[in-house]
Order: C-alpha cells, then sequence, then structure tokens
C-alpha cells in the first residue's frame, strides 16, 4: 500500500456544519518571486499566477491564489509538481515551499456559506466585497486561513492542520447560533 493511498485529513470524521466538508489531500506550494516566474509557472502548472492581488486563477483541479505582491499558494493534485516547477524555475530567482503537509482544506458551500464565515471573520464577504475568485489571508476566531471564494455561494478555506479541527468546531457553533445544523 502506498503512502498516498492511506493519506487522510485530519477533518476526516469530525462534525461539520451543512454546506461543509473536508477536502481530499492536495498537492500544495508556497511560491514567492518577481513577475519573472510567472511564465515558466504557467508553462509548468498549466494555470497562471495572478498578478492582480487579491485575484486568483484556476483550471480543473489546479489553482493559484495571489497571498501577496510576491506570493502564490499553487494548488494540485499531482505528485509531481513539485519537480516540474523546480524544473521550469531554473536559473529563476524564486522560493518554492511544499506546504502540502502543513495545510488542510475545507470547501464551505451553500446560502448561509458567507454568513457562517462572517460569524468569525472580519472581512465584508458581501458579494460587492468580495466577489467571486477573490482570495486572501485573514483571520477566522483566532485561526490564519486562506480565504478563496470559488462562486457566489462557495468558499475554499486552507487552514494550517493544527487548527483545522478549532475551525470545524467553531463552524459548527457558529451554525448552532444561527439556528442550523
Amino acid at each position: 500500500m502506498s503512502f498516498d493511498a492511506i493519506r487522510r485529513s485530519v477533518l476526516d470524521g469530525r462534525a461539520l456544519p451543512a454546506g461543509a466538508r473536508a477536502l481530499p489531500f492536495a498537492s500544495r506550494w508556497v511560491l514567492r518571486g518577481g513577475a519573472d516566474v510567472v511564465a515558466p509557472v504557467t508553462q509548468a502548472f498549466g494555470v497562471a499566477p495572478p498578478t492582480q492581488p487579491m485575484s486568483s486563477a484556476a483550471s480543473g483541479e489546479r489553482a493559484a491564489l495571489w497571498m501577496g505582491p510576491d506570493e502564490w499558494l499553487l494548488i494540485g493534485d499531482d505528485a509531481d509538481l513539485g519537480a516540474r516547477l523546480e524544473a521550469a524555475l531554473v536559473g529563476v530567482f524564486h522560493s518554492l515551499v511544499d506546504v502540502s503537509h502543513r495545510q488542510a482544506g475545507l470547501a464551505l458551500e451553500g446560502p448561509r456559506a458567507a454568513r457562517l464565515l462572517a460569524s468569525g471573520c472580519p472581512l465584508d464577504l458581501d458579494l460587492k466585497a468580495f466577489p467571486v475568485g477573490m482570495a486572501t489571508r485573514t483571520l477566522f476566531v483566532k485561526a490564519e486561513i486562506g480565504l478563496w471564494r470559488r462562486g457566489e455561494t462557495a468558499f475554499r478555506l486552507e487552514v494550517g492542520r493544527s487548527f483545522a479541527p478549532y475551525v470545524a468546531h467553531m463552524l459548527v457553533e457558529a451554525a448552532r447560533d444561527q439556528g442550523e445544523t
């Protein structure tokens, strides 16, 4: 049995509110560098790292989230992603760090998703203020999260594995406080 076959989310078996689900294991890389990393990463990854603040780009299971002026979170589903990215970035000043095991993904979807997030997130999550495709680093209660709006009523949270059970618990409490289960 391969190691990949036994990977499971730290959220497996944890209570989650309606519309929330733990996302399967993904390959995640933090890429830092200047504008010269965009072209080789686009060719190797198939998704162009966005250059507009707080934006995202995605194709299928791959996504590039702008996390800062020289920082992107790359999310994919292929095991050889790091090797392909490193090969493409030879000679280009950059930093590429595998954070696949550091983070857990959580999807929150449905008409009350923004309301549940707003219970612990200081951002204005109204669609006009936080439109589809927007991505940023923020807080949910006391945990740092990466927050990406994938659709009008769909969000992806990237959270440190050690904080994921806490975030799940706080979402369940928020749902209970709002009369949901």
